[in-house]
């Protein structure tokens, strides 16, 4: 009786394969949306044309195909494919894998290993590639979500070329779909508009992409058709893909940076929201808009500095989510602001200077003298009261005299350091006129 239903038992099995997986391509032509690797002048097209496999590391998002990749590519060169995980394997496991290779290698047959989340491996592991790397016992295709020169030694880096899997655009996650429903027979049960908003809740995930769709299926009775509403009480949304301590904390903090920087309170606001939809800390948003207006727009307007601890300290009193538009508003005075880095130039300057400079004693004529004996020795001798001189100013030089007179600061004609600008050349010439350099 067993033997009767095992292969109907097996088709089940295969039937009730998740949609994602069903669908893995057969070859690297119906690899879709990353054609710039597996298209016809791709990278990976030309190597394997090429008869040339080299190690690799695939750097890029979830569902972007880089597991199906290192294993078409592992058919097409005839090599033979092992796939580990780093999450899940030690040394010991490394080593069973090393052994297996060699004694394929032996046999004239070389092994492709692929290596999952590579940057989960410690830097004693990472290393332990190096050697089956260079003798060829394995061609290694690491796999990786994060940034590889902040998580993967430089000596793997050296051995290994970089290529970037894309996020899957709309018109690829829609050929997805159409792929889907050719294999299930029957169309998405979508209206045009919550297609759309089925696409843009993938993320460029198309492994998500076609989860989400077989959910749709699962959910909708004969004839039923989704509205927008209607998908959205029946699938979840994923959260953007967004890890507070990895690379999408930084690319977006940066972007907002930049887009503040730039004058654009649009894209400001923009990425700012991103990261608040995506959990971020408010009160660290609050800690870098505080940083963009010391750094972006610091004597430009003063008052840049007031407002972004006024926000903070705003969300720090109401909370989330009503302390959220105080940020928000912070975050559009400084990128309306007029823009100045002088003070932030002007800082690193001085800093560089005051370490090549050393320990240099200030001129004797600004420093106190208590004693009878700094007195002898000529300290705050000659110093002039400068709410005693003309204009409120002395002109005598305050630098140590051994280092001579300095420019740290050079505010530019903006905002409020057009005032600043002002004093600076007028005092600039008293100095020059009352002997103080």
């Amino acid at each position: 009786m067993s033997d009767l239903f095992a292969p109907q038992m097996s088709k089940e099995m295969a039937e009730r394969r998740p949609l994602a997986d069903r669908l893995r391509p057969k070859n690297l032509a119906e690899v879709t949306g990353q054609e710039h690797l597996t298209g016809e002048d791709g990278v990976l097209a030309r190597m394997i044309a090429a008869g040339s496999l080299g190690s690799m590391i695939f750097w890029g998002p979830p569902g972007t195909g880089k597991t199906t990749v290192a294993r078409l590519l592992s058919g097409e060169a005839g090599l033979a494919f092992e796939q580990i995980s780093a999450i899940f394997s030690g040394v010991a496991d490394l080593k069973k894998v090393f052994e297996s290779a060699r004694l394929r290698r032996m046999e004239g047959r070389q092994t492709l290993l692929f290596v999952d989340e590579i940057h989960r491996f410690n830097r004693a592991q990472q290393d332990s590639f190096l050697p089956v790397m260079e003798d060829g016992t394995v061609i290694l295709v690491g796999a990786t979500t994060e940034n590889p020169s902040f998580e993967l030694n430089a000596a793997l880096l050296s051995r290994a070329r970089v290529l970037t899997f894309k996020s899957h655009d709309e018109a690829s996650i829609e050929t997805l779909l159409k792929r889907a429903e050719e294999t299930e027979g029957k169309p998405l049960p979508l209206d045009a508009d919550a297609r759309a908003s089925l696409i843009r809740m993938a993320d460029g995930d198309g492994r998500a992409s076609l989860t989400l769709a077989e959910e749709v299926w699962r959910a909708a009775r004969e004839g039923e058709v989704f509205d927008t509403e209607g998908l959205g009480k029946i699938v979840q949304r994923r959260a953007p893909v967004y890890d507070k301590g990895q690379d999408g904390h930084y690319n977006l903090i940066s972007a907002l940076h930049k887009a503040v920087r730039g004058s654009d309170p649009d894209a400001a606001l923009y990425y700012l929201c991103r990261m608040f939809d995506a959990g971020e800390d408010p009160l660290y948003l609050g800690r870098r808009l505080v940083r963009m207006a010391v750094e972006d727009i610091g004597l430009a307007d003063p008052q840049a500095l007031v407002v972004c601890n006024a926000a903070k300290d705003a969300y720090d009193y109401l909370g989330s989510p009503e302390g959220e538009l105080a940020l928000a508003q912070a975050c559009v005075y400084l990128a309306t602001a007029p823009k100045s880095n002088g003070v932030y130039v002007a800082y690193k300057a001085a800093m560089r200077a005051a370490k090549e400079h050393g320990s240099l004693l200030p001129p004797k004529h600004i420093l106190n003298a208590p004693t009878k004996l700094m007195k002898a020795e000529g300290y705050n001798e000659g110093y002039r009261y400068d709410h005693d001189e003309p204009d409120a100013f002395s002109g005598q030089d305050y630098f140590p005299e051994k280092m001579g007179r300095k420019t740290f600061y050079d505010p530019p004609e903006r905002g409020f350091e057009r005032e600043i600008r002002k004093r600076l050349d007028w005092w600039s010439k008293l100095r020059r006129e009352r002997g103080g350099g």
